[in-house]
């Protein structure tokens, strides 16, 4: 299989800049096997849903990871570096992305300012660079480090987004999900975006049953396929937690025939196929680096709640592996008529396996 297998043209003007409000106004396509595509709201998905259907989410909470660091030459002149942070290593150490990248070596101090521009007494030492990613040392200044990043980050958007918008201040809570828990994500896990509190109750209501896992989205979310044949490409691995508590849920509605396991977004998916055996889940904790594309079968739910994604990408791909790469280059083909949304702040699909 090649990339170009899965591609499509998306009119810019369909891209999400924005998400629309209330969160669950958002469009939602239905996209089963056998039938074709019916249009409906994001709030009316309990038509979709019966009693005893298990909602698996993503509970990951997005961690401010972009901030601007500064370096000081030789004339005691400041030159702006900006630093997004995607993976705290240990004893003080981090892996950032580096904007621009040219500017900084090994060794180098980077210095920190807060919002009203004063110099942090915060400083780190590069000690590590490749590729545009670079790696910090904070040592003691670490805490100090932990707190900038809560007072003074901003959250990672996109580039489809951040390349014709400013971040605001409203994305901070925008980007986050109304499951958001355990800190450590530079992403959302963006199909967790359209539910709502009132949302929530009627589905509960309804019998429909909710369970958190974790997978905490990193810096591969962001990044393009760079082989052209499908299957020699590899994911980022990404920290996956999965407890004991949910595994015996997850194994109840697994044997009950009258249950379904509802994945809610791809990175959910993801962690549920790395803790499948093809028989029962077990528990997981460690870093997954799963890839599914066509060919390997995603036998661990029955739907799947998931945005739109971009062309030639793992999610779609990953897509395309539990619905057919037809079915979904057609129901792309359709919501793109139909004037669907895409991407993270965009519209929904149920897919029903």
């Amino acid at each position: 299989m090649n990339l170009s297998d899965f591609d499509f043209d998306l009119p810019d003007s369909l891209i999400a800049l924005n998400p629309v409000k209330p969160r669950d106004s958002s469009k939602l396509l239905k996209v089963s096997s056998s039938d074709g595509f019916e249009d409906s709201t994001f709030h009316n998905i309990s038509k979709y849903l019966t009693e005893g259907d298990l909602l698996v989410v993503n509970d990951a909470k997005v961690m401010p990871s972009n901030i601007d660091g500064y370096k000081m030459n030789l004339n005691k002149n400041l030159t702006k570096i900006s630093f997004t942070f995607f993976e705290n290593l240990e004893n003080g150490q981090w892996k950032a992305l580096a904007k621009p990248a040219k500017k900084i070596n090994i060794n180098d101090l980077i210095f920190f300012k807060d919002i009203n521009g004063d110099i942090y007494n915060t400083f780190a030492q590069i000690i590590g660079k490749k590729d545009g990613e670079v790696i910090f040392d904070f040592a003691n200044d670490h805490s100090k480090f932990l707190q900038m990043l809560v007072n003074d980050g901003r959250v990672m958007l996109p580039p489809y987004i951040t390349s014709k918008r400013k971040i605001k201040s409203s994305d901070n809570e925008d980007y986050q999900t109304i499951f958001s828990k355990r800190d450590g994500s530079i992403a959302a896990p963006t199909a967790g975006l359209h539910f709502t509190a009132e949302l929530i109750k009627d589905l509960e209501k309804k019998g429909v049953r909710f369970e958190r896992i974790t997978l905490n989205i990193g810096l591969g979310t962001f990044l393009p396929l760079r082989n052209e044949t499908v299957e020699e490409n590899s994911l980022h691995g990404e920290y996956c937690m999965i407890s004991h508590d949910t595994v015996k849920i997850l194994n109840d509605a697994k044997r009950n025939k009258n249950e379904r396991i509802v994945s809610v977004g791809t990175t959910a998916l993801r962690s549920l196929e790395t803790s499948f055996d093809g028989e029962e889940f077990s528990s997981v904790n460690s870093k997954t680096n799963k890839f599914i594309y066509p060919g390997i079968k995603v036998n661990s739910i029955d739907a799947l709640i998931t945005n739109f994604h971009l062309p030639r990408s793992s999610l779609f791909i990953l897509i395309c592996a539990l619905m057919g790469r037809q079915k979904m280059l057609d129901a792309y083909k359709y919501a793109i008529k139909n004037k669907y949304r895409f991407y993270s702040y965009g519209d929904a699909c149920f897919l029903e396996k």
